[in-house]
This record gives C-alpha cells, structure tokens and sequence, in this order.
C-alpha cells in the first residue's frame, strides 16, 4: 500500500535527506519521497504495523504528524536532523 504522511518541521534538503535515509532502512518500506515544499513523505508498505513504525520513526527524528502535538523537544531533534542531513 502507498501512503502520503504530511509531517512538521521539515525545512530543507538536510531534512529530506535525513528521512529519505532513516526511512528506507527500514525492513518492507520502499519507494520513499520526501516533498519539502508540501511538507510530506511518501512510501510503500507492507501492513498496518510497518506504517506505526514510519511514523514512530519519523517523531524520533523530530518529524511529527501533521496534527501531533509539536513540542520544543521535537523542533530541535529536527534542528539536528537536518544538520546532520546537510553533512551527509
């Protein structure tokens, strides 16, 4: 199945890159896409389970679910992400 995820905190390249990297690790998730300027990713998965763990993956990135509480805790995990996204 396909699935569009709007998400927070996504600024840049950096940041893109950094999902785009973490994401496609992950065991029965292909076909990743990272949409800076619509603030989404885009992935094929396997099952309902597979989904919970892209998005639980996502928010231990700084990347939250559009509509999830957005805390400073979040934003600076982003703020690092990305900056590690950029040297990558």
């Amino acid at each position: 199945m396909k699935t569009t995820l709007y998400i927070q905190n996504l600024k840049c390249g950096g940041c893109a890159n950094t999902i785009t990297k973490n994401i496609s690790t992950l065991d029965a998730i292909t076909d990743v896409s990272v949409n800076v300027e619509e603030s989404c990713v885009s992935f094929v998965y396997t099952t309902e389970e597979k989904l919970i763990e892209v998005k639980e993956k996502l928010k231990a990135l700084g990347y939250p679910e559009d509509g999830e509480a957005n805390s400073l805790g979040s934003k600076a995990k982003s703020y690092v992400s990305c900056a590690i996204g950029k040297m990558s």
